[in-house]
């Protein structure tokens, strides 16, 4: 029985660290992309990422993709007619829409990975910070 509450207690602080580490990164994503913004609109195709991108500080989750600054995505979205920025949140998806997404961000091999697509950085017009000029790439 202490094996399974140790089990318990191991899995739910790692869980928080890991959350608080992704929320630490989009924060500074959502900062560096709107330097001048205030509040960013942000649209999320995952209900429970919303959750997690209210918690932020000068973020407004919107219901529409029409009202947002940015659109946030998780899953299989249709995003080639879309004129909105977009930031690509998975392999897979960052894989399927490096052609129109901003960056992305997504877990592998138990590490995050963070990557700005250089073409697409110009074409918006956004220089970001020092610190993140590492995590820009040329990718095709």
């Amino acid at each position: 029985m202490k094996f399974f509450i140790l089990l318990f207690i191991f899995t739910i602080s790692l869980f928080a660290s890991e959350q608080s580490a992704e929320k630490r990164v989009y924060a500074s994503i959502l900062k560096a992309l709107f330097p001048e913004k205030t509040i960013v609109k942000v649209w999320s195709d995952k209900s429970e990422k919303g959750a997690l991108f209210s918690k932020l500080d000068g973020v407004r989750v919107v219901a529409q993709k029409k009202d947002a600054d940015i659109l946030m995505i998780f899953g299989p979205e249709d995003i080639e007619n879309c004129d909105k920025m977009i930031f690509a949140n998975g392999y897979l998806v960052f894989r399927r829409s490096k052609g129109k997404a901003i960056g992305g961000f997504y877990w592998q091999k138990g590490r995050a990975n963070l990557t700005f697509i250089k073409k697409n950085l110009e074409k918006e017009g956004i220089r970001l910070p020092k610190s993140l000029e590492k995590y820009v790439e040329d990718v095709e």
